[in-house]
């Protein structure tokens, strides 16, 4: 398999407090990855690292073979390469539900309103949330919410989605809405890097799951294998306890 996104040594501190310590993976192309650990342990840094929201402190990312980390790199040319879905949907207020998807395409993409439209009509109906295309974000729930941010960012047509703990903000009667569209893309050879407390989601979709514990991964593996055997203890007293909630 071609690795899309491949980290090598990346670190990242504030202050003198080191958030990353030397973390080596890659994602290969239509792999899903999820991210898992404790509060703290670095997930979302990792992720924010790799669409460069944060400036990594040391190390490498390389993207399809070349490292965007030195500085004769284009940051936005790359970060359109990368869809990206926060806790907060950070929807704008001011644009109804295609507008939403409609904006970036156009400003980022200069596609024409009407190819911008269709596109994110399409995506839209793959969320399930076609028939609220002139609603308002303060109109919906927040599972609607989420569902229009992922389909904003689909609309976009990256190479790689990230997921930052696209559930954690939502009520539990909204989990499953946004977990069962993030199935179906799972399935559909898209590449996706999600960070993720839903145990039985990251066993379900994940081609590999890394597990993250005091900003070092502490393993990865296929979901069967961490989540039946791990070998570390730090993994096993993990999941020992959410597990078991």
């Amino acid at each position: 398999m071609e690795a899309v996104i491949d980290i090598q040594g990346l670190s990242k501190s504030f202050g003198s407090h080191e958030v990353l310590k030397d973390i080596n993976f890659s994602v290969d192309k239509g792999e899903v990855v999820t991210i898992i650990g404790s509060s703290g342990s670095g997930k979302s840094t990792l992720l924010r690292c790799v669409n460069l929201l944060e400036k990594p402190s040391g190390g490498k990312i390389i993207f399809n073979g070349e490292n965007i980390l030195d500085n004769k790199h284009d940051v936005h040319q790359y970060r359109r390469n990368l869809g990206m879905v926060f806790q907060q949907f950070n929807l704008f207020n001011n644009h109804n539900v295609l507008g939403n998807c409609v904006v970036g395409q156009m400003k980022v993409l200069k596609r024409s309103k009407e190819e911008a439209e269709k596109i994110a009509l399409k995506y839209l109906k793959v969320v399930g949330m076609d028939s609220f295309v002139n609603a308002k974000p303060r109109q919906l729930s927040g599972g609607q919410k989420q569902r229009v941010a992922i389909a904003r960012a689909l609309s976009m047509e990256p190479d790689v989605m990230l997921f930052d703990e696209p559930t954690s903000a939502l009520d539990p009667e909204m989990v499953g809405e946004v977990l069962r569209v993030m199935k179906e893309l799972a399935g559909t050879g898209l590449t996706m890097m999600i960070v993720t407390h839903e145990m039985e989601f990251a066993k379900e979709v994940s081609d590999r799951v890394v597990f993250m514990d005091k900003g070092v991964i502490a393993e990865e593996g296929p979901p069967e294998r961490i989540f039946n055997e791990p070998t570390q203890e730090r993994t096993k007293e993990f999941l020992k306890r959410t597990l078991k909630q």
